[in-house]
């Protein structure tokens, strides 16, 4: 049994395909794929828009999908070929698997990957544990 509340995956993407991002809808479709593909529920349909920071020439890209473990958002910076990624789950996953797919998805090979145990003091007891109680 796992002894954290759950994993929280960053990812910082270099050398990405700067033209997946700006692309709206593969941005859409990577995060509206992404969930199923990595045994996570998704509770809506991601949220996806253009933003051009004013020392940008390049409007980026910023999405969000929220699932009932938690959620997963990204950033792009495409004049950069660079992208944020954030993956928090309460129920653990393979981050490995998960980071090789986004990173190929984009189109790169450099990213520097930190796990974080989340909810090391976060004492819950789940319904079908034995001695399971709800106060």
């Amino acid at each position: 049994m796992n002894k954290t509340f759950g994993l929280h995956l960053t990812l910082d993407i270099e050398n990405c395909d700067k033209y997946k991002l700006v692309d709206n809808k593969f941005i859409y479709n990577l995060l509206n794929n992404l969930p199923s593909k990595f045994s996570m529920h998704k509770m809506t349909l991601p949220y996806v828009c253009e933003w051009k920071d004013k020392w940008s020439k390049t409007p980026g890209i910023s999405g969000f999908v929220m699932i009932a473990e938690s959620h997963c958002s990204i950033h792009t910076f495409p004049e950069q070929k660079y992208t944020f990624v954030d993956i928090f789950s309460c129920t653990h996953f393979d981050h490995k698997k998960i980071s090789n797919y986004i990173i190929k998805a984009l189109g790169s090979n450099k990213a520097e990957k930190n796990v974080i145990e989340r909810g090391k003091n976060f004492n819950v007891t789940h319904p079908n544990q034995p001695g399971a109680s709800i106060a």
